[in-house]
């Protein structure tokens, strides 16, 4: 199978592999045996169900970790752990809690536990500072420094991690992660790359994004900036003035104030907006000034690799090949 035509979860294994993590210090990534086949399993649709207590779904945790369903997950160190990660994400419509239940960790001796508001991949992070609510450091939570003050944390959008380093073998910890459902979901990533999706920001000073990692078609259906309902559509290089517009984003990767701009949207649609975007990661995004219900509806479509050949020559996504 060729690159291109992975699905989204083979190059979610391949991110997985190459990531930098623990905030910008890990240097390597333990070698942790993951199969393809083990790492696909955890997003059986099978296994994505409301479990009862007693029923609920558990497995051992791996320090190198992909997790997508609700569930007790339980690390114990067999050698000296130093650089680990566990991704967490739910469905676009869902938000992830983390609930520490039994910890038996040495926090003077070095370890931690650290639950992060979103995704840091290459030194990247998603939700960009720019469109979290919260600030960077608040999007940090160690169980060592909270401890029983704080035995939950729960996500902004539908992706989070933990990071965490154990020094000594038969120290262990155990999560359980639950889902909720997220009225108006601002900030997601895809689990898939082919779909459809409506973001509605209802009157509040926010900034969200929609990420395929990804290089799709994308086909923007309805688009709705209240003070400007009544005109004509188009594009227009100085939206950001208007303080409310949709910007479609591409690069490689997942933090979307370093990604490219290909086009901005400040004039409600009459007209559907198609266009195909050769790059690794394609967003939409959605500023609001809060003083609007502003809406934009959207489908998206996995590019074949011929596909890919020929947009190699339009010089709008020539940048997705060069960087």
């Amino acid at each position: 199978m060729r690159v291109m035509e992975r699905t989204f979860r083979e190059q979610l294994f391949f991110l997985l592999l190459c990531a930098s993590v623990l905030k910008g210090d890990c240097r390597y990534i333990e070698n942790n045996e993951i199969s393809k086949d083990e790492l696909y399993s955890f997003f059986n649709s099978e296994l994505k169900r409301e479990t009862t207590e007693e029923l609920m779904y558990r497995r051992p945790l791996r320090c190198l970790d992909m997790v997508a369903v609700e569930g007790q997950f339980t690390f114990t160190a067999e050698r000296p752990q130093l650089s680990c990660a566990a991704f967490f994400m739910a469905e676009p419509n869902e938000v992830i809690t983390v609930e520490y239940d039994n910890v038996d960790i040495d926090c003077r001796g070095g370890d931690f536990i650290t639950v992060f508001d979103g995704w840091v991949m290459k030194g990247e992070k998603f939700p960009s500072s720019q469109d979290h609510p919260l600030p960077l450091y608040e999007r940090y939570v160690d169980y060592c420094d909270s401890g029983a003050l704080r035995r939950s944390v729960r996500s902004s959008q539908n992706v989070a991690m933990i990071f965490f380093r154990i020094h000594n073998a038969g120290s262990t910890f155990t999560l359980t992660v639950r889902k909720h459902i997220n009225p108006f979901p601002c900030n997601v990533i895809s689990q898939s790359p082919e779909g459809s999706y409506t973001m509605v920001i209802p009157q509040q000073h926010r900034k969200c994004s929609f990420s395929i990692i990804y290089p799709v078609e994308i086909d923007v259906s309805e688009f709705s900036l209240g003070h400007f309902n009544n005109f004509p559509q188009r594009s227009m290089p100085g939206c950001a003035e208007s303080g409310d517009f949709v910007q479609l984003l591409g690069g490689s990767g997942i933090d979307t104030s370093k990604l490219l701009p290909i086009t901005d949207l400040c004039i409600s649609l009459l007209d559907p907006t198609h266009m195909k975007i050769g790059c690794d990661n394609t967003v939409v995004r959605m500023v609001s000034s809060g003083k609007f219900v502003s809406r934009v509806s959207f489908s998206y479509r996995l590019l074949d690799s011929q596909e890919l050949q020929t947009i190699k020559l339009n010089n709008v996504e020539d940048f997705c090949f060069n960087n």
